[in-house]
C-alpha cells in the first residue's frame, strides 16, 4: 500500500508541509487512508474504467496524478486543456453570459466528452467498459491576490456496461494564497471525487467525507453538491448539502423554491438582500407578517430595486441540533415547507449576526435588512456572544453595521400585561444602553409598525407541540395553504400523531 511523505514546498518565499504520491507508507496520519497515488493506481488497474479528463483553468492537475500512479494507459482516453477561449469556445459552444467558470460550461464540457466516447470507442470491441469524463473548470487565485478564486468539478460516470449515467457535480472556493498551492490541492480533490464515484457512490455520506482525505478544511471550500442519476435516485440533494456543514466543508448552503440546490454566489450577487433568521418549525402568521411587512419596508430604502432583491429564510445549524445532534428528518420537514411556499432557504453555521452579514458582504456591496424579533435584538447586545473577539463587542459591532446595513424590528407583547415592546422601550444590559441608541437614533434599528397585534401570541414552539400531541386548532394559526402542506407531505410527525389518534378511537 502506498501513502504520502512529508516534503516542503518553497514557493515565492512561502514553505508549505504537504504529501507527495509516490512514496511507501510511512507517517501513522496516513495509514488508514488510503494515500492519492494509491487511489488512483486503484483506479488504473481496473481495467474496465476508462475515460477522459478536461481541465480548464488550472493545468491538468488531477490527471497528472493518474499518469504518475502508473498504469494509465488502459484508463485515460484522452486528457486536455482547452486553455485559450477561443478554442474552448469552438470546442464547447458560447455561454450566453460569456462566462467559462460555471455550472453551464462544466455540464457541456461533460456532455461533449462523453459524446466523444461513446462515438469513438466500439462496444462490441469493449463490452465490459465503464465510461467516465472527469471535468473542471477553475479561475485560480488572480496576481494581486484580490480574488482568491473557484471552480466548478464533476464527474459524469457509469456503474455498468451500457448503463445510464451518474453525475457528481460540485462547486469549490479556494482559500490558499498560492495559484501552485490551490493546483495541487484542486489535483487532490479531483482524484477523491473520482475514486469516490466509483468505489463510494452506494454510500454518498461517506463520499462527501473523503473529498478531503489528505486536504486541510482551510484550504479549499465546498459549497454546492448535486448528485443525479440512476444510483442516487434516492438521494435529496438538500441533505447531502447539509453534510457539507455537518463536516466543516463550508459556513452556508442555499436552495431554491423547487428544493434543488443553489450557487450562494449566483443568487446573492450585486444584490440588496433582506434576511429573516428563525426555526420555522413550522412557519407561522407571524413569521409571514414580519415577512411581508420588513420586506415593504425595505424596499422603500433609497436604491433598493425589486427585481435586484432576495429575501432568505435562515436557519442557524444550532437551531437544528437536537440533543446535540441534527435531526435530519427535522430538517428537511422546515426546507419541504420553506420551499413549498416559494422561499429561498439558506442553512448556516453563523449563530452571531456580524458572521452572517460578513458572508452576504462576501457576494454583495448593496444594501442589507436583518428583519427580527425583540429577543434576538437584546441577544444581539449580549456580550457573552463575543468573548472570543480581541476587540470584543466592538469589533462585532463593527462588522454588523459598518455595511449599509438596517435591523426591522417586529414587536413583542407581553401575555399577562399586554405591553407591547419596541425599538423604544426595549431593555439592554446598563452596559449596552448608550451603545444601542447610538445606532438606534442612527437609524440603524426601525421598527415594523404596519403588524397584526392579533397573532402576537403565536409562537412556533407551541404550533409544533399542538400537532405532535394531536390537538385540534393549530392551522389557524398558520398562513393559508400551509396546513394542507404539512398533512400532504406528512410533516412534523403529523401523519404518526393521526394514527394515534386513530388507534386510541378504536380502543
Amino acid at each position: 500500500m502506498f501513502a504520502y511523505s512529508i516534503c516542503y514546498l518553497c514557493y515565492r518565499g512561502n514553505t508549505r508541509k504537504i504529501a507527495m504520491p509516490d512514496t511507501i507508507l510511512g507517517d501513522k496520519e496516513f495509514e488508514n487512508i488510503p494515500s492519492i497515488r494509491s487511489k488512483a493506481l486503484r483506479i488504473n488497474l481496473n481495467e474496465n474504467i476508462y475515460g477522459t479528463f478536461a481541465e480548464i483553468g488550472a493545468g491538468q492537475e488531477t490527471v497528472r496524478n493518474f499518469f504518475r500512479a502508473g498504469g494509465a494507459s488502459g484508463t485515460i482516453a484522452k486528457t486536455m486543456s482547452a486553455y485559450d477561449k477561443d478554442f474552448s469556445d469552438a470546442i464547447y459552444g458560447e455561454e450566453v453570459d460569456g462566462r467559462y467558470v460555471t455550472e453551464s460550461r462544466l455540464k457541456k464540457m461533460l456532455s461533449h466528452e462523453i459524446e466523444l466516447i461513446e462515438e469513438r470507442i466500439v462496444r462490441k470491441k469493449h463490452p465490459n467498459k465503464l465510461f467516465f469524463a472527469y471535468a473542471n473548470t477553475v479561475a485560480t487565485i488572480d496576481f494581486a491576490k484580490k480574488y482568491k478564486g473557484h471552480g466548478w468539478v464533476g464527474i459524469r460516470y457509469q456503474v455498468e456496461p451500457n448503463g445510464d449515467y451518474n453525475e457528481i457535480l460540485l462547486h469549490v472556493r479556494f482559500h490558499e494564497n498560492e495559484a501552485l498551492l490551490q493546483q495541487i490541492t484542486l489535483g487532490i480533490l479531483g482524484v477523491n471525487l473520482i475514486y469516490g464515484a466509483y468505489y463510494k457512490y452506494d454510500q454518498p455520506k461517506k463520499l462527501l467525507r473523503y473529498l478531503y482525505d489528505h486536504i486541510d478544511k482551510d484550504k479549499i471550500e465546498i459549497d454546492t453538491i448535486n448528485f443525479s442519476g440512476p444510483n442516487f435516485e434516492t438521494i435529496d440533494n438538500r441533505l447531502m448539502s447539509l453534510q457539507l456543514i455537518k463536516n466543516g466543508m463550508t459556513d452556508a448552503i442555499m436552495f431554491g423554491p423547487d428544493g434543488n440546490n443553489i450557487l450562494p454566489a449566483r443568487i446573492l450577487y450585486k444584490k440588496n438582500i433582506l434576511a429573516l433568521r428563525g426555526s420555522f418549525r413550522p412557519v407561522t402568521k407571524v413569521n409571514i407578517d414580519m415577512y411581508e411587512n420588513s420586506y415593504e419596508m425595505f424596499l422603500q430604502e433609497n436604491k433598493v430595486e425589486k427585481e435586484r432583491t432576495e429575501v432568505i429564510f435562515e436557519i442557524t445549524l444550532s437551531n437544528l441540533r437536537a440533543e446535540g445532534e441534527i435531526d435530519e428528518e427535522d430538517f428537511m420537514d422546515r426546507a419541504k415547507l420553506l420551499c413549498s411556499l416559494g422561499h429561498t432557504v439558506m442553512i448556516s453555521n453563523f449563530q452571531e449576526y456580524y458572521k452572517l452579514v460578513e458572508y452576504f458582504s462576501r457576494y454583495t456591496k448593496m444594501r442589507l435588512g436583518l428583519a427580527m424579533g425583540v429577543n434576538n435584538l437584546v441577544d444581539i447586545f449580549d456580550e457573552k456572544y463575543y468573548r472570543h473577539l480581541s476587540g470584543g463587542i466592538l469589533e462585532a459591532f463593527g462588522k454588523l453595521f459598518f455595511k449599509d446595513l438596517k435591523v426591522y424590528l417586529y414587536p413583542m407583547r407581553d401575555a399577562e400585561t399586554g405591553e407591547y415592546t419596541t425599538s423604544e422601550n426595549l431593555k439592554v444590559h446598563p452596559r449596552m444602553k448608550e451603545l444601542y441608541k447610538f445606532f438606534k437614533y442612527n437609524g440603524k434599528v426601525v421598527d415594523i409598525k404596519d403588524y397584526n397585534p392579533e397573532i402576537l401570541n403565536i409562537f412556533s414552539r407551541e404550533v409544533l407541540a399542538m400537532i405532535e400531541h394531536g390537538d385540534e386548532g393549530w392551522e389557524k394559526m398558520l398562513p393559508p395553504g400551509v396546513s394542507e402542506i404539512i398533512k400532504e407531505k406528512n410533516l412534523f410527525n403529523y401523519n404518526g400523531q393521526e394514527k394515534k389518534k386513530k388507534q386510541l378511537a378504536e380502543e
